[in-house]
């Protein structure tokens, strides 16, 4: 296994320690979740730039990498809707904000496999759908949304008007993750309908 690979294997098992450290209480236990997740979203970068340069793309790879990146993104939004706690970043907005919350999850999800069962189905055929640059930018926001809105659980106990105008910043993050979502896989599905032709 190859350095690359190797990254993306301690991106998986990274997940565990970022979501046992999220729940358990201690002060700061957010923002130590918080780290865990950005040292394991650094490996996302890591292993794709040294696999290129390198020239140490394999095919293992290929189908890790993204398994990897959906499990943390999908790990990190799951473990902030079922927050018990009163620092509940989506909970924070009321009924409303768990509503969002829910709804903006369960649509990441759908857009995740969608795009992953059109590439599989790409694959049996061949073909390699290339990423689009909105997608990029989806994920961009989407990392943004989840970093902002875990720092806010702990500036809620620590600064509590500083920890409400992150939450809200983080919220707005996660709409415009959202609403990218959405535009992204409508227009990966549209430019790559050829794929669901027999």
């Amino acid at each position: 296994m190859n350095l690359p690979n190797k990254l993306t294997l301690l991106r998986l098992i990274l997940i565990p320690f970022f979501i046992a450290v999220f729940y358990i209480q201690f002060t700061g236990h957010y923002t130590a979740s918080l780290i865990i997740f950005a040292a394991a979203a650094a490996t996302d970068f890591f292993d794709g730039y040294i696999a290129r340069k390198c020239n140490l793309v394999t095919d293992l790879g290929k189908f890790m990498d993204p398994i990897a990146d959906k499990v943390l993104v999908l790990a990190a939004f799951t473990v902030m809707l079922a927050d018990p706690y009163n620092t509940n970043v989506f909970l924070h907005l009321g009924d409303w904000g768990l509503i969002l919350g829910g709804v903006g999850v369960s649509i990441i999800i759908a857009r995740e496999m969608a795009v992953s069962s059109l590439r599989m189905m790409a694959a049996k055929k061949g073909k390699v759908l290339a990423a689009e640059k909105i997608g990029k930018v989806k994920t961009f926001f989407t990392d943004i949304a989840i970093i902002v809105l875990i720092f806010s659980g702990d500036l809620l106990v620590w600064a509590e008007k500083a920890g409400n105008a992150l939450n809200i910043i983080g919220i707005a993050a996660f709409v415009v993750s959202v609403i990218l979502t959405i535009i992204s896989g409508i227009s990966y599905l549209t430019k790559n309908s050829e794929v669901f032709r027999a």
